[in-house]
């Protein structure tokens, strides 16, 4: 995470696309939300329902799906394009971004709709079977994520098609490390730590008795935990740029330690 953050703070710029990528995910989640629960059809169907009530229900899911990937993978490729620059000792700006990932359109849509395909299969099992289905969509969850983990560097820097990207990421995760683990979560302890702040701030408004005072309390955490969320997702991008660099050619970024990248990831044994 430091190293990542050293490669932040060079490109302080990154920050851009996880706010505008927040922004689009927020106004789409909203487009579609509000015609969803004025018409009451925002519920997930129950099991003994009509086959077009289902078709309807979950048509609609997979097209949210397909537009929210969709944003979110092209800022994320946005930021891996300047990651990468950066750390191949180039000058990136936010318009490379910018453009590394409109040219990547085709590829970033094509990923988009695989990625919904999966995220559809998995609440199809959660709605279906309760626990066990909450269970099953979760270990497949986690095994999709390890596989697909180095599919966006893929597809920006090699701009392979979305299965080739995959079958790529399977294979350099398999050869370097064989599972990612210890990765991930580092980055959600760390930033719960740091969030920690946040909620105590919350907690003394609350409690102070003043309106005033807890409104700016509130405040002040929002803004805390909005700008706590967009900088781990520009550390997590660069993180991925700098494994994927590392994976594919042994490459160690200035500023991170082989070491480190070796055992970001844990393997099997």
């Amino acid at each position: 995470m430091g190293a990542c953050w050293q490669v932040l703070k060079q490109d302080k710029g990154l920050l851009v696309f996880p706010l505008i990528s927040g922004i689009c995910c927020l106004l789409l989640l909203a487009s579609f939300a509000a015609p969803l629960y004025l018409t009451n059809h925002w519920q997930p169907p129950a099991r003994d329902a009509g086959s077009p009530q289902q078709a309807v229900y979950y048509g609609v899911l997979f097209l949210f799906y397909v537009c929210n990937y969709f944003v979110v993978v092209f800022f994320n490729s946005a930021i891996v394009a300047c990651a990468t620059l950066r750390m191949r000792g180039g000058e990136p700006t936010v318009g490379d971004g910018f453009r590394a990932a409109a040219a990547r359109l085709p590829m970033i849509a094509g990923w988009a709709v695989v990625s919904a395909t999966v995220g559809l299969v998995l609440r199809v099992i959660e709605d279906r079977s309760e626990k066990v289905g909450q269970f099953v969509a979760g270990l497949l969850g986690a095994a999709w994520t390890v596989v697909s983990f180095l599919v966006i560097p893929i597809l920006v820097v090699e701009n392979k098609n979305p299965f080739a990207a995959l079958k790529e990421s399977t294979l350099l995760l398999k050869k370097t490390w064989g599972e990612q683990v210890a990765g991930n979560f580092s980055f959600g302890l760390v930033f719960f730590l740091l969030a920690i702040p946040g909620i105590v701030a919350i907690v003394l408004g609350i409690f102070s008795g003043s309106v005033a005072v807890a409104a700016t309390c509130i405040g002040l955490a929002v803004v805390y935990f909005i700008t706590l969320a967009l900088v781990q997702s520009a550390l997590q991008a660069i993180f991925q740029a700098a494994l994927y660099l590392y994976a594919c050619n042994g490459q160690v970024p200035e500023g991170f330690e082989a070491d480190l990248l070796g055992n970001a990831m844990r393997s099997k044994g």
